[in-house]
Protein backbone atom coordinates (compact mmCIF):
# COMPACT_ATOMS: atom_id res chain seq x y z
CA UNK A 1 0.00 0.00 0.00
CA UNK A 2 1.61 3.18 -1.13
CA UNK A 3 1.29 6.42 0.71
CA UNK A 4 0.75 9.69 -1.05
CA UNK A 5 2.93 12.51 0.17
CA UNK A 6 1.78 16.05 -0.22
CA UNK A 7 3.88 18.22 -2.44
CA UNK A 8 5.77 20.93 -0.59
CA UNK A 9 3.91 24.18 -0.70
CA UNK A 10 5.75 27.14 -2.14
CA UNK A 11 5.68 30.43 -0.31
CA UNK A 12 3.41 32.97 -1.82
CA UNK A 13 5.10 35.54 -3.95
CA UNK A 14 3.74 39.03 -3.35
CA UNK A 15 2.19 40.73 -6.30
CA UNK A 16 4.19 43.31 -8.20
CA UNK A 17 2.30 46.38 -6.90
CA UNK A 18 2.55 45.17 -3.29
CA UNK A 19 6.27 44.43 -3.68
CA UNK A 20 6.88 47.85 -5.23
CA UNK A 21 4.97 49.54 -2.41
CA UNK A 22 7.02 47.67 0.20
CA UNK A 23 10.27 48.71 -1.50
CA UNK A 24 9.16 52.31 -1.63
CA UNK A 25 8.21 52.20 2.05
CA UNK A 26 11.60 50.73 2.98
CA UNK A 27 13.42 53.34 0.90
CA UNK A 28 11.42 56.14 2.54
CA UNK A 29 12.14 54.81 6.02
CA UNK A 30 15.80 54.20 5.27
CA UNK A 31 16.89 56.64 2.55
CA UNK A 32 20.04 55.87 0.63
CA UNK A 33 23.06 57.73 1.92
CA UNK A 34 24.95 60.00 -0.41
CA UNK A 35 28.57 60.74 0.47
CA UNK A 36 28.86 63.93 -1.67
CA UNK A 37 25.63 65.29 -0.19
CA UNK A 38 26.83 64.48 3.33
CA UNK A 39 30.14 66.27 2.72
CA UNK A 40 28.35 69.28 1.23
CA UNK A 41 26.00 69.44 4.23
CA UNK A 42 28.99 69.26 6.57
CA UNK A 43 30.69 72.15 4.78
CA UNK A 44 27.54 74.27 5.01
CA UNK A 45 27.27 73.42 8.71
CA UNK A 46 30.88 74.47 9.32
CA UNK A 47 30.37 77.66 7.30
CA UNK A 48 27.40 78.49 9.55
CA UNK A 49 28.74 77.47 12.96
CA UNK A 50 32.40 78.52 12.78
CA UNK A 51 31.68 82.31 12.76
CA UNK A 52 29.18 81.83 15.59
CA UNK A 53 31.70 79.81 17.59
CA UNK A 54 34.35 82.49 17.01
CA UNK A 55 31.92 85.17 18.21
CA UNK A 56 31.07 83.28 21.40
CA UNK A 57 34.74 82.50 22.16
CA UNK A 58 35.89 86.07 21.45
CA UNK A 59 33.18 87.51 23.69
CA UNK A 60 34.87 85.80 26.65
CA UNK A 61 38.16 87.72 26.18
CA UNK A 62 39.35 91.10 27.32
CA UNK A 63 40.59 93.82 24.99
CA UNK A 64 44.19 92.68 25.49
CA UNK A 65 43.70 88.90 25.29
CA UNK A 66 41.46 89.35 22.24
CA UNK A 67 44.51 90.29 20.18
CA UNK A 68 47.08 88.08 21.92
CA UNK A 69 45.27 84.70 22.09
CA UNK A 70 44.28 82.31 19.27
CA UNK A 71 41.01 83.28 17.61
CA UNK A 72 39.29 79.90 17.99
CA UNK A 73 40.33 79.16 21.58
CA UNK A 74 39.67 80.63 24.99
CA UNK A 75 42.19 82.76 26.85
CA UNK A 76 43.20 82.29 30.46
CA UNK A 77 40.77 84.88 31.85
CA UNK A 78 37.02 84.29 31.29
CA UNK A 79 35.67 87.83 30.89
CA UNK A 80 32.23 87.26 29.38
CA UNK A 81 30.24 88.64 32.31
CA UNK A 82 32.57 91.62 32.66
CA UNK A 83 32.23 92.33 28.94
CA UNK A 84 28.42 92.18 29.16
CA UNK A 85 28.42 94.56 32.12
CA UNK A 86 30.77 96.99 30.36
CA UNK A 87 28.73 96.80 27.16
CA UNK A 88 25.51 97.70 28.97
CA UNK A 89 27.13 100.53 30.97
CA UNK A 90 29.65 101.98 28.49
CA UNK A 91 29.03 105.60 27.43
CA UNK A 92 26.16 106.06 29.91
CA UNK A 93 24.39 102.88 28.80
CA UNK A 94 23.92 103.95 25.18
CA UNK A 95 23.72 100.28 24.13
CA UNK A 96 20.37 99.97 25.90
CA UNK A 97 19.09 103.02 24.00
CA UNK A 98 20.20 101.49 20.71
CA UNK A 99 18.45 98.24 21.66
CA UNK A 100 15.20 100.10 22.38
CA UNK A 101 15.52 101.97 19.08
CA UNK A 102 15.94 98.68 17.22
CA UNK A 103 12.90 97.22 18.99
CA UNK A 104 10.91 100.33 18.01
CA UNK A 105 11.90 99.97 14.37
CA UNK A 106 11.07 96.25 14.43
CA UNK A 107 7.69 96.58 16.15
CA UNK A 108 6.44 99.44 13.99
CA UNK A 109 8.33 98.70 10.79
CA UNK A 110 8.34 94.90 10.61
CA UNK A 111 4.96 94.61 12.35
CA UNK A 112 3.40 97.15 10.01
CA UNK A 113 4.99 95.51 6.97
CA UNK A 114 3.56 92.14 8.01
CA UNK A 115 0.09 93.62 8.55
CA UNK A 116 0.07 95.35 5.17
CA UNK A 117 1.43 92.22 3.46
CA UNK A 118 -1.37 90.12 4.99
CA UNK A 119 -4.06 92.55 3.86
CA UNK A 120 -2.58 92.97 0.38
CA UNK A 121 -1.85 89.28 -0.19
CA UNK A 122 -5.34 88.26 0.96
CA UNK A 123 -6.96 90.85 -1.28
CA UNK A 124 -4.93 89.82 -4.33
CA UNK A 125 -5.64 86.13 -3.72
CA UNK A 126 -9.37 86.21 -2.98
CA UNK A 127 -10.81 89.23 -4.80
CA UNK A 128 -11.07 90.01 -8.50
CA UNK A 129 -10.77 93.64 -9.58
CA UNK A 130 -9.73 95.67 -12.57
CA UNK A 131 -5.97 95.95 -12.92
CA UNK A 132 -5.20 92.91 -10.76
CA UNK A 133 -2.66 91.51 -13.24
CA UNK A 134 -0.91 94.87 -13.39
CA UNK A 135 -0.63 94.99 -9.60
CA UNK A 136 0.80 91.46 -9.55
CA UNK A 137 3.35 92.42 -12.23
CA UNK A 138 4.41 95.47 -10.21
CA UNK A 139 4.79 93.33 -7.07
CA UNK A 140 6.89 90.77 -8.93
CA UNK A 141 9.07 93.54 -10.36
CA UNK A 142 9.49 95.15 -6.94
CA UNK A 143 10.74 91.85 -5.51
CA UNK A 144 13.64 91.93 -7.99
CA UNK A 145 14.71 95.49 -7.06
CA UNK A 146 17.33 95.57 -4.26
CA UNK A 147 16.58 97.84 -1.33
CA UNK A 148 19.94 99.62 -1.65
CA UNK A 149 18.95 100.86 -5.12
CA UNK A 150 16.02 102.74 -3.57
CA UNK A 151 17.89 104.12 -0.57
CA UNK A 152 19.20 107.31 -2.21
CA UNK A 153 15.87 108.28 -3.88
CA UNK A 154 14.14 107.59 -0.56
CA UNK A 155 16.63 109.85 1.24
CA UNK A 156 16.04 112.69 -1.23
CA UNK A 157 12.28 112.37 -0.85
CA UNK A 158 12.40 112.25 2.96
CA UNK A 159 14.86 115.16 3.01
CA UNK A 160 12.37 117.37 1.16
CA UNK A 161 9.67 116.27 3.63
CA UNK A 162 11.88 117.11 6.62
CA UNK A 163 11.77 113.57 8.04
CA UNK A 164 15.47 112.72 7.95
CA UNK A 165 17.24 112.21 11.29
CA UNK A 166 13.94 111.02 12.78
CA UNK A 167 12.71 107.49 13.52
CA UNK A 168 10.08 107.84 10.78
CA UNK A 169 12.84 107.87 8.16
CA UNK A 170 13.56 104.24 9.09
CA UNK A 171 10.05 103.08 10.00
CA UNK A 172 8.11 104.27 6.94
CA UNK A 173 10.37 102.63 4.28
CA UNK A 174 10.35 99.42 6.36
CA UNK A 175 6.56 99.21 5.99
CA UNK A 176 6.93 98.12 2.35
CA UNK A 177 7.84 94.47 1.84
CA UNK A 178 7.23 93.27 -1.75
CA UNK A 179 8.53 89.79 -0.94
CA UNK A 180 6.22 89.55 2.09
CA UNK A 181 3.27 90.65 -0.06
CA UNK A 182 4.13 88.05 -2.71
CA UNK A 183 4.54 85.33 -0.08
CA UNK A 184 1.19 86.12 1.54
CA UNK A 185 -0.50 86.17 -1.88
CA UNK A 186 0.79 82.67 -2.65
CA UNK A 187 -0.02 81.39 0.83
CA UNK A 188 -3.56 82.82 0.86
CA UNK A 189 -4.25 81.35 -2.57
CA UNK A 190 -3.34 77.85 -1.39
CA UNK A 191 -4.57 77.83 2.23
CA UNK A 192 -8.00 79.46 2.07
CA UNK A 193 -10.63 77.56 0.03
CA UNK A 194 -12.96 79.75 -1.97
CA UNK A 195 -15.88 77.55 -0.95
CA UNK A 196 -15.27 78.45 2.70
CA UNK A 197 -15.54 82.16 1.94
CA UNK A 198 -18.68 81.62 -0.14
CA UNK A 199 -20.29 79.70 2.72
CA UNK A 200 -19.49 82.55 5.12
CA UNK A 201 -21.02 85.10 2.74
CA UNK A 202 -24.15 82.99 2.35
CA UNK A 203 -24.49 82.89 6.14
CA UNK A 204 -24.46 86.68 6.19
CA UNK A 205 -20.91 87.27 7.45
CA UNK A 206 -19.35 90.57 6.44
CA UNK A 207 -16.01 90.62 4.63
CA UNK A 208 -14.28 92.13 7.66
CA UNK A 209 -15.68 89.50 10.01
CA UNK A 210 -14.86 86.72 7.55
CA UNK A 211 -11.27 87.93 7.34
CA UNK A 212 -10.64 88.19 11.08
CA UNK A 213 -12.60 85.14 12.27
CA UNK A 214 -12.15 82.66 9.41
CA UNK A 215 -9.26 83.63 7.15
CA UNK A 216 -6.81 85.04 9.69
CA UNK A 217 -6.45 81.79 11.71
CA UNK A 218 -5.78 79.88 8.48
CA UNK A 219 -3.11 82.43 7.54
CA UNK A 220 -1.25 82.13 10.86
CA UNK A 221 1.71 80.06 9.54
CA UNK A 222 2.20 82.45 6.62
CA UNK A 223 1.93 85.48 8.91
CA UNK A 224 4.65 84.11 11.20
CA UNK A 225 6.85 83.36 8.19
CA UNK A 226 6.53 86.90 6.81
CA UNK A 227 7.01 88.34 10.30
CA UNK A 228 10.29 86.45 10.69
CA UNK A 229 11.61 87.65 7.34
CA UNK A 230 10.66 91.29 7.94
CA UNK A 231 11.96 91.20 11.51
CA UNK A 232 15.37 89.91 10.42
CA UNK A 233 15.53 92.46 7.58
CA UNK A 234 14.65 95.37 9.90
CA UNK A 235 16.85 94.15 12.77
CA UNK A 236 19.90 93.85 10.51
CA UNK A 237 19.15 96.99 8.48
CA UNK A 238 22.30 99.08 8.18
CA UNK A 239 22.42 101.12 4.98
CA UNK A 240 19.06 102.86 5.36
CA UNK A 241 19.72 104.11 8.94
CA UNK A 242 23.26 105.07 7.86
CA UNK A 243 22.01 107.64 5.34
CA UNK A 244 18.90 108.68 7.29
CA UNK A 245 20.08 109.01 10.92
CA UNK A 246 22.81 111.35 12.20
CA UNK A 247 21.83 111.59 15.86
CA UNK A 248 23.46 108.74 17.86
CA UNK A 249 20.45 108.71 20.18
CA UNK A 250 18.36 107.28 17.30
CA UNK A 251 20.94 104.76 16.09
CA UNK A 252 19.89 101.11 15.79
CA UNK A 253 22.24 98.43 17.08
CA UNK A 254 23.91 97.91 13.70
CA UNK A 255 24.86 101.57 13.39
CA UNK A 256 25.83 101.93 17.03
CA UNK A 257 28.18 98.94 17.04
CA UNK A 258 29.79 100.23 13.85
CA UNK A 259 30.37 103.58 15.57
CA UNK A 260 32.12 101.79 18.45
CA UNK A 261 34.22 99.85 15.96
CA UNK A 262 35.31 103.07 14.24
CA UNK A 263 36.52 104.59 17.53
CA UNK A 264 39.88 102.88 17.18
CA UNK A 265 40.53 104.66 13.86
CA UNK A 266 39.78 108.15 15.21
CA UNK A 267 42.38 110.39 16.85
CA UNK A 268 42.32 109.84 20.59
CA UNK A 269 39.59 107.23 20.27
CA UNK A 270 39.36 104.35 22.73
CA UNK A 271 39.49 100.85 21.15
CA UNK A 272 36.59 98.78 22.48
CA UNK A 273 36.73 95.75 20.20
CA UNK A 274 35.75 93.44 23.06
CA UNK A 275 32.58 95.47 23.60
CA UNK A 276 31.81 95.43 19.87
CA UNK A 277 32.06 91.64 19.81
CA UNK A 278 30.04 91.23 23.01
CA UNK A 279 27.43 93.65 21.69
CA UNK A 280 27.23 91.66 18.45
CA UNK A 281 26.63 88.50 20.47
CA UNK A 282 23.86 90.18 22.44
CA UNK A 283 22.39 91.50 19.20
CA UNK A 284 21.89 88.09 17.58
CA UNK A 285 20.43 86.41 20.68
CA UNK A 286 16.88 87.80 20.15
CA UNK A 287 16.90 86.61 16.53
CA UNK A 288 18.02 83.12 17.54
CA UNK A 289 15.31 83.00 20.21
CA UNK A 290 12.67 84.13 17.71
CA UNK A 291 13.64 81.44 15.21
CA UNK A 292 13.66 78.72 17.84
CA UNK A 293 10.29 79.73 19.28
CA UNK A 294 8.56 80.19 15.91
CA UNK A 295 10.34 77.44 13.96
CA UNK A 296 7.34 75.11 13.70
CA UNK A 297 5.15 77.89 12.31
CA UNK A 298 7.89 78.92 9.92
CA UNK A 299 8.35 75.38 8.55
CA UNK A 300 4.62 74.82 8.11
CA UNK A 301 4.34 78.18 6.39
CA UNK A 302 7.01 77.33 3.82
CA UNK A 303 5.47 73.92 3.07
CA UNK A 304 1.88 75.11 2.74
CA UNK A 305 0.28 73.95 -0.48
CA UNK A 306 3.07 71.49 -1.30
CA UNK A 307 0.89 68.41 -0.78
CA UNK A 308 -2.44 67.91 -2.50
CA UNK A 309 -4.96 65.29 -1.42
Amino acid sequence: MSTVTDAPTRPRTPSAPASRTARLRRSADRPRRSLPLTLLTGLVLLYTLVPLAWLVISATKTEKTLLDSPGMWFSGHFALWDNIRQTLTYNDGIFGRWLLNTLLYVVLGAGGATFLAVLGGYGLAKFDFRGKKTVLAVVMGAVAVPATALAVPTFLMFSKMGLTNTPWAVIIPSLISPFGLYLMWVFATESIPGELLEAARVDGSSELRTFFQISLPLLAPGIVTVLLFTTVATWNNYFLPLIMIKDPDWYPLTLGLNAWNDQAATAGGEPVFNLVITGSLLTILPLIAAFLLLQRYWQSGLSAGSVKE
